[in-house]
Order: C-alpha cells, then structure tokens, then sequence
C-alpha cells in the first residue's frame, strides 16, 4: 500500500516520513485545496526527509482553466522543482468545457523531464471521469490520478473508484483515493475497492482540521493497518 500524506511544513513532512508514510504531496494554501509552496520550503523539505516528495503545481485557486500567463509560470516553476530534486509534482488542466486540457498538460508535461507526475483532483469536476481516464493513459508521463470519485468524499464513490481500477489494470496509470480518508474508515475503503494507492489531508491532522498540525499518531494508526 501506497500511503501519500500532505504536508505544508518541514515539519509535517518530518512527522510523516517517520511515521510510516510512503510519499507526501507538498502544498502551501492548504484551505484552497492546495497551491504551490515556496521554493525554499520546496528546497528545506527535500533535504529534510527521504522519502519521495511531489510538489503542487498551482499557480492560484480561481479553477484548473490557465491563461498562457498561467502557463508560463507553471512551467517555470516545473523547472525549479526539477532543478530543487524533488520526486515530482501534481498538477491538472481543464478546458471551460470540463474535459482535460490536453494542449496545457502537453506544455506541461514538455518541461516535467523525468519527474513523477499525479493528475490531481481536477479529474473531480470532469464531466466525464472514464473518458477523462482514457485520455490521460495516452500519457506515458502521467502516474497516477488523484480522486475522490467525483464526490467530496470518497467513501461515497467506492462503485466509482472500482470501475477506474478496471480500466487501469495492469497499465502504468494508478488511482490515488483521497478526500475523506481518516483513521476509521481507511481499511474498510480499501477492502471494499481494493485500491493500493491512498491520500490524506486533515484526516491526519489534529481535529481533522486541515489548518492543524499533522498527528503522529493517526499516521501510526494507519501505516500499521497496512503493513505486511
């Protein structure tokens, strides 16, 4: 199992790492859903764990639809990151219409090198999520797909999640669940979809609020379900 934390601190990434978690999806905004973290913060957080780090790439909150503007900045900081040696980044384009922006991903994805790259819950306001789908497989660059299903809480998609892994079987694309996740709910999700790849937020965090600290022991709690 795959367990993908976000962090907004050195020291969250920190708590993380040494409690169990496989990866950390590195945000600053994280009331906003996420948007790109500092450089330096990027650079400190890199250097503090080992464990892999994917940085969000987004450059504001209005939505997934960029100006070239947009682009330009998106594309540059793609390159830092790189330069930085992080893991990867998260990223997601979307057309007015709610379908992928392929033309933005293909800018994108020009300067991402060799970095791992996750489809982030853009994929959410899809019109359609299967089709959605079958276009990013077209992109050998592209990991994974970050989701909740289409529903603000995934535990609410598990028809939705399995039907995805269908069509990923046995292709290089995985599905990362996340949104709503916690410690009470995670291995009964798993059990019902089968997915191998999860994702928190405030799940881990003290109160399940997204603006508290990461709690170590709600990471124990949920490495340990998973080991093997």
């Amino acid at each position: 199992m795959q367990i993908e934390i976000i962090a907004t601190s050195v020291n969250d990434a920190k708590v993380a790492e040494e409690n169990g978690s496989n990866r950390i999806e590195l945000i600053t905004g994280i009331a906003e859903g996420g948007l790109t973290p500092s450089f330096g913060l990027i650079k400190e957080v890199v250097n503090a764990v080992k464990i892999p780090v994917n940085v969000m790439i987004r450059p504001h909150s209005y939505s997934f639809c960029y100006s070239e503007e947009d682009m330009i900045t998106m594309m540059e900081d793609i390159k830092v990151v790189r330069e930085i040696g992080a893991n990867g980044i998260v990223l997601g384009t979307l057309t007015r219409d709610h379908t992928i922006d392929v033309d933005a991903l293909e800018k994108l994805l020009s300067v991402a090198g060799d970095l791992d790259v996750t489809f982030h819950r853009a994929f959410d306001e899809v019109v359609d999520q299967e089709a959605a789908l079958k276009t990013l497989l077209q992109f050998p660059q592209i990991n994974r797909v970050l989701t909740s299903g289409g529903q603000p809480n995934v535990t609410e998609a598990t028809d939705v999640i399995k039907s995805l892994l269908q069509i990923t079987e046995n292709k290089p694309l995985h599905i990362l669940a996340g949104s709503g996740l916690k410690t009470n709910n995670a291995a009964g999700f798993v059990k019902q979809t089968g997915v191998e790849e999860i994702h928190f937020g405030s799940g881990v965090r003290f109160e399940e609020q997204s603006l508290k600290p990461i709690d170590p022991n709600k990471v124990r709690t949920i490495t340990k379900m998973f080991e093997r």
